[in-house]
């Protein structure tokens, strides 16, 4: 089981995305929920804790899909055989390409006024 947590490792080729989806799914379920039990005034703008929320919650996975992405370059770099090397720079590169997507889905939600 240990050698799964190593980033040269191919179950790291998906896990970036893995963390992507369960984010979008929590950011979305989070935000019905919220409107549902607990709406914000109609007359605040962004500024209110479910938009405080979303924002933490998206800069704390785009930081942790960020470091994953720079741990898998270091591990590539450290590898030795050239499989190895090769899974942890594709790894590296979906990480990257999931932390955009999080920016890119998170950010609108928490500039938008909530429960619109």
């Amino acid at each position: 089981m240990k050698h799964l947590l190593k980033l040269t490792h191919p179950i790291h080729l998906v896990s970036g995305l893995t963390l992507w989806a369960l984010f979008f799914v929590v950011i979305y379920a989070g935000l019905s929920v919220a409107c549902s039990v607990a709406p914000p005034d109609p007359e605040r703008d962004m500024f209110t804790g479910i938009n405080v929320g979303v924002g933490v919650v998206t800069l704390v996975t785009t930081a942790l899909l960020g470091w994953l992405a720079w741990a898998s370059v270091t591990a590539g770099r450290r590898a030795a055989l050239r499989r190895e090397c090769y899974f942890a720079y594709v790894s590296a590169g979906m990480f990257l390409f999931s932390a955009c997507g999080t920016l890119f889905v998170g950010l609108p939600i928490a500039m938008l006024p909530p429960c619109l």
